[in-house]
């Protein structure tokens, strides 16, 4: 047998890692912070996800996994991608379920290579038979000779950047940044690649980026599970808690929405010549806002030391995973009339914000109860305000919950508390949070299923909306329309 061709791979599934670290220069500008991201789209598979399929695929022949069984996986599209690369080189049939909400780039993606794609409804719950995690599960159960890669439990997903990312960056680094910041999905990414790197920097900030909707941020802030709901960003945040994230390991975790998403992913295309996906924009997006959180606290500058132990004063440096490439997202993101047409377009008023709403509002002044407040205090409070739903914020500004005028009465009535009671007993977790920048169109949507919605701008509570405010947003708007009807269908 001829020796193999100098510098040539055994197969293409050995090109996956050793990815570039590069800088960003333009969407920074003006920060005193550097931010550098890590290009994980530049893998074979177009993802970050090459990794923990190599890994999982390697778990799943350790236990008996042979050629001419079946990959089953519930995926939004880059998992599969992974999976279907390796199934081809090793003989594997593959079965992908994906939520509706997905590129159909990346279902044809995962079609040219053989595989069965099956497509869910993304607006049910978890462990709703239809949703794409149920279906996966059912055809893995009804397939003989079937490995079930499923990521959200699989340890092997995290074990993967454990193994592979950690210790790439660390070797590329030296560990010579401060953060390092990636979106917030199934967590193997900051769950495996952060306690490698936590391992050997003690003082390393470990910072989760999460989009409005998903069940991380309010969870981690507040420790309650609030209400989830939908979103366009693909690939990142959850309905649900994966047993592979690690929420303890994270330092802090930032939260963005789907325009801030998307237009950070357009600029890193245009800016800064690295043409990524959504996740990808999301996670920059997220680092410029920590970015800008560390100059208000003063933390621009580190004294890293020289060789020689003495002084060396650097710009504080941010590092970012970039999970996946934009080619996924061409009908999408980078499509004017797709963006147009969902409202991220400057051009493109569509029925205003959260925003628009509280401007509407005459300033109202936001009343909130405090965590340590009796039944009575919050029973007053609701008859002098004529309000019938409260926040409830402790003196750190913090959200932990909400209390509705219909859970006192119930208590007071049938659940044995008294007006001395304290209402941490009535708190509940019936709201979803939002930002100024929600769209009008979206929160309709969060407020036909939660009680209210909870505005936040940072960290900071500023305002609850309810459907009355809703309703009189819309006819507000309809009154001052002089043609057609801007009332959408019902709550």
């Amino acid at each position: 047998m001829k020796p193999l061709m100098q510098g040539a791979l055994i197969d293409i599934s050995k090109a996956v890692g050793n990815t570039p670290i590069v800088r960003l220069n333009r969407v920074t500008a003006g920060l005193p912070v550097e931010i550098y991201v890590k290009c994980e789209f530049l893998n074979p598979g177009g993802s970050h996800k090459d990794r923990l399929a190599a890994n999982m695929l390697r778990r799943a022949e350790e236990g008996g996994l042979k050629p001419g069984g079946t990959i089953v996986e519930a995926t939004s599209g880059n998992t599969g991608a992974s999976l279907a690369l390796l199934a081809a080189l090793r003989g594997y049939k593959c079965v992908f379920v994906m939520p509706d909400k997905m590129s159909q780039e990346k279902i044809s993606h995962l079609r040219a290579f053989g595989a069965r794609v099956v497509v869910c409804p993304a607006a049910v719950e978890p462990d709703d038979p239809r949703s794409y995690y149920q279906v996966a599960e059912r055809i893995a159960r009804e397939t003989p000779n079937c490995f079930y890669a499923n990521q959200y439990r699989n340890p092997a997903n995290p074990e993967a950047h454990y193994l592979s990312s950690g210790p790439e960056i660390w070797k590329q680094t030296g560990g010579d940044f401060d953060v390092f910041c990636a979106g917030m999905g199934t967590g193997g990414t900051l769950s495996g690649t952060g306690k490698y790197l936590r391992e050997h920097k003690p003082s390393l900030k470990i910072v989760g980026v999460d989009p409005v909707g998903s069940l991380y941020y309010d969870f981690v802030k507040t420790g309650r599970i609030t209400k989830a709901f939908s979103y366009k960003v693909e690939g990142i945040g959850e309905d649900f808690f994966p047993s592979t994230m690690d929420l303890k390991i994270l330092d802090d975790v930032i939260r963005v929405d789907d325009k801030e998403c998307f237009t950070m992913t357009r600029d890193m295309t245009r800016l800064e010549g690295l043409f990524v996906g959504g996740s990808g924009g999301a996670a920059v997006a997220g680092a410029l806002k920590y970015a800008r959180a560390m100059v208000e606290r003063g933390e621009t500058t580190v004294d890293a030391g020289d060789s020689l132990g003495g002084p060396q004063v650097r710009p504080a440096r941010i590092l970012v995973f970039l999970a996946d490439a934009g080619h996924k997202y061409l009908s999408k993101i980078f499509n004017d009339e797709w963006m147009r047409e969902n409202g991220f377009l400057e051009d493109t008023p569509g029925l205003g914000t959260v925003a628009d709403i509280l401007a509407g509002r005459d300033g109202r002044p936001l009343v909130t109860a405090r965590p340590d407040a009796r039944l009575r205090e919050v029973v007053a409070l609701m008859k002098s305000t004529s309000i019938s739903q409260l926040p409830v914020v402790g003196a750190n500004g913090k959200l932990s919950g909400i209390v509705a005028e219909v859970d006192v009465l119930r208590a007071l009535v049938s659940g044995g508390k008294t007006l001395d009671s304290p209402i941490t007993e009535v708190v509940e977790d019936d709201y979803a949070t939002v930002t100024p920048n929600t769209k009008v169109e979206l929160l309709q949507v969060v407020l036909s299923d939660a009680k209210a919605a909870i505005v936040e701008d940072g960290d900071r509570v500023v305002a609850i909306v309810t459907r009355i405010d809703l309703i009189d947003f819309f006819s507000k708007q309809a009154a001052a329309a002089t043609t057609g009807s801007l009332i959408p269908g019902p709550i």
